[in-house]
């Protein structure tokens, strides 16, 4: 596979929220959670993100917030999606190394990642350290893990 990463443009807000929305990893209880997001231009036109491609389309994105959690400098990782045939395949490291370049580009020295608790093993693979939980809260039943990525 063939995986080429770019920024993301407003026409590609309705193939990112499918990719979202239909995700096997918000099955079950999780679902609630992401079934009425959507990736729209004014949300792309806000926050920076980036989309890899292979010979089959869209295998995945990451959408930056800035400011988000924390202090200036730092930013927050809002979306993290790999297509559900691609996992497995190096999207997601490939995605996370895009990552560290863009943000880094930006002059951010952190990210922090509120994880989707399955999520949780890929990001601490990836070198984010756990640094606390979110409570639940609204639509959201379960303890969320927070991390961070230190990029300096």
């Amino acid at each position: 596979m063939t995986l080429t990463l770019r920024a993301a443009v407003a026409a590609d807000g309705p193939v990112l929220t499918q990719l979202a929305r239909t995700s096997a990893a918000y099955d079950g209880e999780y679902r609630a959670v992401i079934v009425e997001q959507t990736i729209d231009a004014a949300y792309l036109a806000k926050n920076p993100a980036r989309v890899a491609e292979d010979e089959r389309g869209v295998a995945g994105f990451y959408t930056l917030e800035i400011p988000g959690r924390g202090e200036p400098g730092e930013g927050e990782l809002d979306y993290l999606f790999v297509a559900d045939d691609r996992q497995g395949a190096g999207v997601g490291r490939a995605l996370m190394d895009d990552l560290r370049v863009e943000a880094a580009a930006l002059g951010l020295r952190r990210i922090h990642i509120v994880s989707h608790p399955p999520a949780e093993g890929f990001y601490l693979a990836m070198g984010a350290t756990r640094v606390g939980l979110l409570e639940p809260r609204g639509r959201v039943t379960w303890a969320r893990p927070r991390l961070v990525l230190e990029l300096l």
